[in-house]
């Protein structure tokens, strides 16, 4: 009997039940189901100080103290990783777990499959993941990435009215249910579903394909051209804040100022720049656009497992 570990973090419990939902499609495997918590808390509700503090080491991935984590095997035939996206890159959990020696060796020559629980950016963060996994000698063979299908923008609010209160609903009665849809949680088990083939014949290297023509993976044009460029801007963001901590200023008036920048950029600038790009760039860009997708799509993913 083949022996997975299942493993990841979750604070509202989203990403929880999107990873029991696929692995509920393995059958006859003996599952490890990890639930792995950081020794510094991170209460759901978050404060909105709280939530933007964290930025500078998310970006920068500076590892965390985890609780202790009990791993029944030294060895797996498999794995599947589930996280979330934090400011572009993998939360600070799972950077931390990415990081982690216990972890890092039993991902070595190991298949891997990650599983994505996100509003709707997570290009950058999979392409920290992928770095980390192939760092470890592991063998990523496949991603599911779920997403929030709203706007962006009324996405963006849904998801700080969840994310500050706790509470998964309509802000106002009006705006979106925030979070991946119901529909796309329950049928995640196909994904397993399909896997589970793979694992019958310890062969990986059609998994990707299927999980694509399945829908497991939808790349949004004016995401794609936003996580294009973001990513770095935050990098810069969090090497001020350090550095202003450094030398003795204020955390928390930086930490503030990034927040109205960030608010600033999403409601103004962005619409700005993806109506010049729509109309001047993008009717140009489309096989440079189509060949991103593709790459995106089977990221890190070695087709001849």
């Amino acid at each position: 009997m083949k022996k997975v570990l299942v493993i990841n973090f979750s604070q509202s419990g989203q990403l929880d039940e999107i990873v029991t939902n696929f692995i509920s499609g393995l059958e006859n495997v003996a599952i490890d189901r990890i639930h792995f918590k950081p020794h510094r808390k991170f209460p759901f509700p978050w404060k909105t100080t709280n939530f933007y503090n964290s930025m500078p080491e998310t970006v920068d991935e500076n590892p965390i103290q985890l609780e202790a984590i009990e791993f029944k095997e030294e060895k797996y035939d498999l794995i599947v990783l589930g996280y979330q996206p934090w400011f572009l890159s993998p939360s600070l959990p799972t950077s931390s777990l990415l990081q982690d020696h216990e972890f890092k060796k039993r991902m070595h020559e190991t298949p891997i499959v990650t599983i994505i629980g996100a509003r709707n950016m997570w290009l950058n963060a999979q392409e920290s993941v992928v770095q980390h996994v192939q760092n470890s000698g592991g063998k990523l063979v496949g991603n599911i990435a779920l997403v929030d299908r709203s706007p962006n923008h009324l996405s963006a609010i849904s998801i700080v009215h969840w994310m500050m209160t706790g509470k998964k609903t309509r802000k106002w009665g009006i705006f979106p249910i925030p979070g991946v849809s119901q529909q796309d949680i329950e049928h995640c088990v196909k994904y397993g579903i399909a896997l589970n083939e793979c694992m019958k014949h310890s062969n990986y290297s059609g998994y990707q394909n299927s999980v694509v023509s399945k829908g497991g993976i939808r790349i949004n044009t004016n995401i794609l051209f936003i996580e294009g460029r973001a990513k770095n801007i935050f990098r810069l963001w969090a090497r001020l804040i350090k550095k202003k901590e450094s030398q003795g200023k204020n955390r928390v008036f930086w930490i503030k100022f990034f927040r109205f920048y960030l608010n600033f950029a999403l409601f103004f600038v962005a619409p700005i720049l993806l109506l010049l790009y729509t109309f001047l760039i993008r009717p140009f860009s489309v096989k440079k656009i189509n060949n991103s997708k593709k790459r995106f799509k089977y990221l890190g993913i070695n087709l001849k497992h």
